[in-house]
Order: C-alpha cells, then sequence, then structure tokens
C-alpha cells in the first residue's frame, strides 16, 4: 500500500553562522527573544488546543526549557505539527477512525503539559526527545496518574547514552517499579494492523533503532503502556514524507509503525 503523502511545495532554508562566536550570539538573541527558559516554549504554529469533542486528537507533551533547541524550537517541539498532521490524515485514509486533523486554529492536535488535568482525556501521547526532559515534582505525579489510569504513551527521538540515562532516571521518578525491557518484531504492536518491517527503518541513520517497552504492572501478559523508539526518530518521517526527504519505502514503514502504535493503544 502506497501510503506517502503527496508532495508540498515546501521547503526550508537556513543559512551557515559564519564562525562559532555569531552562533553563540545568535543562539543566545534567539533566546532572550524566546523567553524565560524554566518556562513552555510556545511554538510559532500553535494557535491553541482544541476542546475534546470525542474524536481522537493527537496529543504532544511539552516540556520546560530548550533542551535540543534547533530551528524548529526545543526538542519535544521537533517535527511539529507537520508529523502529527500527515500521521492523522494517513489514519483518516486508512482506518474507521476519525481522528482531528485541523481546524482553522488548529494544525494536527494538541499540546499539553503531563501535570495538565486535560490530558486525561486523551487515551495516547506522543513524547518528542526525552534525553532533554527534566520534569518538576507536579509533571511527575501528572504522568504517572495518566500511566496508571490507562495512558499510553510512545516516547521518539532520541539517541545516544546521556539521553538514554536521562530518559530512564526520569521514569524511575515516575514509576519507580517499572522495568523497560527491549521488544523484537515478534510483538504483536509491530502487528496490530501492518505487518512493519523494522529493518527498512534503519536504512536512514547511521544505528540501528531499538525498541522498548513498560508493561503495565511489569507483567508481559498485560498491555504495553509505553513504547520507546531508541536510536531512531520516527516523527521526522512522518513530517518530511511530503517533502521527499527519505524514500518512500522507508516513510511507508513508519506511518505503518505509527498506524500500529494508536491501534494498538486503542485496542488494549
Amino acid at each position: 500500500m502506497r501510503l506517502l503523502l503527496p508532495m508540498l511545495a515546501l521547503s526550508l532554508a537556513a543559512a551557515p553562522f559564519a564562525d562559532a562566536d555569531a552562533q553563540r550570539g545568535e543562539f543566545g538573541r534567539m533566546r532572550r527573544m524566546l523567553g524565560d527558559p524554566s518556562e513552555y516554549y510556545e511554538h510559532p504554529d500553535f494557535r491553541g488546543n482544541v476542546p475534546y469533542d470525542g474524536r481522537f486528537t493527537f496529543v504532544r507533551i511539552k516540556y520546560r526549557g530548550y533542551g535540543g533547541f534547533t530551528n524548529q524550537g526545543p526538542g519535544w517541539s521537533h517535527d511539529y505539527p507537520r508529523a502529527e498532521s500527515n500521521l492523522m490524515r494517513i489514519m483518516m485514509e486508512i482506518t474507521a477512525l476519525r481522528p482531528f486533523v485541523e481546524s482553522p486554529l488548529a494544525i494536527g492536535g494538541n499540546v499539553l503539559a503531563l501535570d495538565d488535568p486535560e490530558l486525561m482525556k486523551f487515551p495516547v501521547a506522543y513524547f518528542s526527545e526525552p534525553g532533554y526532559w527534566q520534569p518538576t515534582d507536579a509533571e511527575v505525579r501528572g504522568f504517572r496518574r495518566y500511566l496508571q489510569k490507562g495512558g499510553f504513551v510512545i516516547f521518539d527521538d532520541f539517541q545516544g547514552s546521556q539521553h538514554w540515562m536521562n530518559f530512564t532516571r526520569q521514569m524511575q521518578r515516575v514509576l519507580p517499579d517499572a522495568r523497560v525491557v527491549p521488544l523484537d518484531a515478534s510483538h504483536e504492536i509491530f502487528d496490530s494492523f501492518f505487518k512493519v518491517n523494522l529493518d527498512a527503518l534503519s536504512q536512514q541513520y547511521n544505528t540501528r533503532p531499538v525498541y522498548y517497552g513498560i508493561y503495565r504492572d511489569n507483567d508481559p501478559r498485560k498491555r504495553l503502556i509505553a513504547i520507546i523508539n531508541f536510536e531512531n526518530d520516527v516523527g521526522e518521517f512522518w513530517e518530511y514524507s511530503s517533502r521527499g526527504f527519505v524514500p518512500i519505502a522507508v516513510s511507508n514503514e513508519a506511518y505503518k509503525l505509527g498506524v500500529n502504535y494508536l491501534i494498538y493503544a486503542l485496542t488494549h
């Protein structure tokens, strides 16, 4: 099945900085313009959240600070909002789910903090760049409640041992007894709607993606409450598929993976 979205006549251009000093100066200037790093960054494409109306709505988790800052903002906002918008269009086309895609004021879905009570209305949350995540105690408590009450989270877009150590350290605060376990291609999450070719997703980067999960009560007979895409960036495949950034075969497998995650979360 050809899942790739049509090519869009869009491009990004970034001029290189003259030298390291100029780069540091520009970065500092941009941070000052963005505001207090102890507060939440607001993406320029964000126009507000849509109220809950019963439809499935993609939720992206935001966290404080500017860790992983690029021209797309801090790590949590990378690939926003095209990644979720493109994935929701795929869900609209190939499943019976009728998700929120866009309105005059919003595209793709909602952006919520972990301690926002609104999060409890949405069964699936997406988390980009958890290697930079430094939650407050209130956010830790909010996230714990979300997962214990049936929420499912997709962790994506992080690489390297330092980011892994930060992720596991913060998750120990959220679920002190939780075990993060490796998953292989035989797990049902990779076959919940499509049969996914995980090897295809390893062709884009120099490192081989690894998948981990956290089971409810650490019991493999129960459902996963978290899927962890390590050494991978599935959201980038979703975002750039409409720009021809990656091969069609790879984009298709990334969409299949996203669809499978959502179908699994909504049926378990």
